[in-house]
């Protein structure tokens, strides 16, 4: 029996020496890419922020009198530089009468608001805080479809979610809160959830490349981010004014298409253009002489053939700058001096 014993002890068999197995192609694919991700929570995840929003709602009574009912809600943001600003979606801080923020670290600062554009959904918080971590901005101009993506944030204020995927097409484009058309929009399957908005999308170097901000609710996998370019030929205006200086005419229009016979008695390169239906007061539109039933069909030689392609053309640039806009009145095709003004600010 102790033989037997002693058999068993100085037996060969050891599980820590059994054969390692290499890893198969697929493995090493997978380590690598969760790996990427690693780095990219681990550089990127101590700048992104939890913003809790502040708003007051008023409402009324039976007998009519007014009331204010304080909500809460939350976004997310990240910070891009070392002294406290912080980049968001516009729509995270619409209307908020107060605005705090939640460090990765668990830190709590009071915010202002610092800049607002509502028409590209952007905005600019500030923080006054020691040993701050910034994201690094990359470039949305040299993105392909296909390429990974990650998007780090809040949902339902469950705080540095990380979620992974691909950008799934770009060039996109998403109406704003304005309704004006926000370009080159981002699209990516990274999940989001409410609370994600205004958090970064990242590539796999840990470069932030979008900012996210909409799902399609009744879709999977479809969400959008406003591209950093766009943020980065805001970003000093909207800090230094607190807001993005348009170019504006005055008028309320819609799209209509045009007669194929007015198309080709005035060679017009649109078969359809822009028809003014109302024309504000002391604007612009009325200071030229455009009335209702014109139908705008080009600005400076550029051909318009809807309500965004105006949009477009109506920049900071042409705030105060003498512009050449080509209607047509009846079956006349005029040429009408405009100059346009500062756009008023969006009423609340």
């Amino acid at each position: 029996m102790n033989r037997n014993l002693q058999l068993i002890s100085n037996s060969n068999f050891d599980e820590g020496m059994m054969p390692q197995t290499a890893p198969t192609a697929d493995e090493r694919l997978l380590d690598a890419y969760s790996q990427a991700v690693i780095g990219v929570v681990d550089k990127v995840s101590p700048a992104v922020v939890n913003i809790d929003v502040h708003r007051q709602l008023r409402g009324r009574r039976r007998n009519n009198q007014s009331v204010a009912q304080e909500v809460r809600g939350n976004g997310s943001g990240f910070i891009f530089t070392k002294d406290g600003y912080i980049l968001t979606n516009s729509h995270v801080v619409y209307n908020a009468t107060g605005l705090e923020v939640t460090l990765a670290d668990g830190r709590q600062f009071p915010a202002e608001l610092v800049g607002d554009d509502p028409e590209t959904d952007i905005a600019v918080i500030r923080i006054h805080a020691p040993n701050l971590v910034a994201a690094q901005l990359g470039d949305s101009q040299s993105l392909t479809s296909g390429q990974l993506a990650i998007a780090i944030g809040n949902p339902y204020g469950f705080q540095t979610t990380v979620t992974t995927g691909v950008v799934s097409a770009l060039g996109r484009s998403f109406r704003a809160r304005s309704g004006r058309l926000i370009d080159n929009i981002i699209q990516t399957d990274a999940a989001l959830n409410p609370g994600n908005s205004g958090g970064p999308l990242v590539t796999s170097h840990g470069e932030v490349i979008g900012i996210n901000t909409a799902v399609i609710m009744s879709a999977q996998g479809i969400c959008f981010a406003v591209p950093i370019n766009t943020a980065k030929t805001i970003l000093t205006p909207l800090i230094k004014n607190g807001f993005i200086q348009r170019g504006y005419i005055g008028i309320g229009g819609q799209n209509v298409p045009l007669p194929r016979r007015t198309v080709l008695f005035h060679e017009l390169s649109v078969e359809s253009g822009v028809l003014i239906i109302s024309i504000e007061d002391d604007s612009p539109a009325q200071s030229a002489g455009l009335i209702e039933g014109d139908v705008i069909v080009g600005m400076n030689n550029q051909p318009i053939a809807s309500i965004d392609d105006l949009h477009k053309l109506l920049t900071h640039e042409q705030v105060g700058m003498r512009s050449l806009l080509t209607i047509i009145r009846r079956n006349d095709k005029l040429i009408i001096d405009i100059v346009s003004a500062s756009k008023p600010a969006i009423d609340d």
